[in-house]
């Protein structure tokens, strides 16, 4: 980027996103999750918009804005490891007015977290119970430990097997889709060789 550009881009910036921060803030803090920070979404919002060659386009800046706020803190849900039903739910809490959720998506959504809610129902009852306490809650370990009587130890042990039955849950699950997608793509294979 020249430093023409640079300049462009931070008079850009300075004029209409910084007006929006305390207003974006508020409205980041009152969606995100507790494992999701405020600042690192600002902080990444900030770099997507100065890196951009060309701002000519937007046309409304402030919606903009919170358009790619809410874009990063979906891909921030997206690249944790493992995610909280919590933050499962933040998805639908997280949408911009205005954008199209189908029912399609709704309805998926909605049965996929009906799933691993059935998953979390079946863990044995110490297991779940620490799991819940911390992956929805957010409990700390010693707060959980306090709660269940038990070593904060066997508390990590209960939330490390319930998190291994779900990811185990889970991958069963997308092999059967897999499976079942090839089988039906190899069907459709042979139905069209026959005609």
């Amino acid at each position: 980027m020249s430093a023409s550009l640079a300049r462009q881009r931070a008079s850009w910036l300075a004029e209409h996103v910084l007006p929006c921060e305390p207003a974006l803030r508020e409205w980041l803090r009152r969606r995100l999750s507790l494992r999701q920070d405020v600042d690192d979404v600002i902080q990444e919002t900030y770099a997507i918009l100065a890196g951009m060659a060309d701002v000519s386009h937007i046309q409304q800046p402030k919606a903009y804005v919170y358009s790619v706020a809410h874009s990063v803190v979906l891909q921030q849900l997206r690249r944790a490891q493992v995610v909280s039903i919590e933050a499962v739910a933040e998805i639908d809490r997280v949408a911009i007015a205005g954008d199209e959720i189908s029912p399609e998506r709704t309805a998926s959504s909605r049965q996929e977290l009906a799933r691993i809610g059935a998953l979390i129902d079946s863990l044995p009852d110490k297991c779940r119970q620490a799991f819940v306490l911390r992956r929805v809650e957010g409990y700390s370990q010693r707060e959980i430990a306090q709660r269940m009587q038990i070593s904060e130890n066997t508390v990590e042990k209960h939330i490390c097997k319930g998190i291994r039955v779900l990811m185990d849950s889970m991958k069963r699950d997308a092999n059967g889709v897999e499976q079942e997608m090839e089988r039906s793509a190899a069907e459709g294979a042979s139905n069209a060789r026959r005609r």
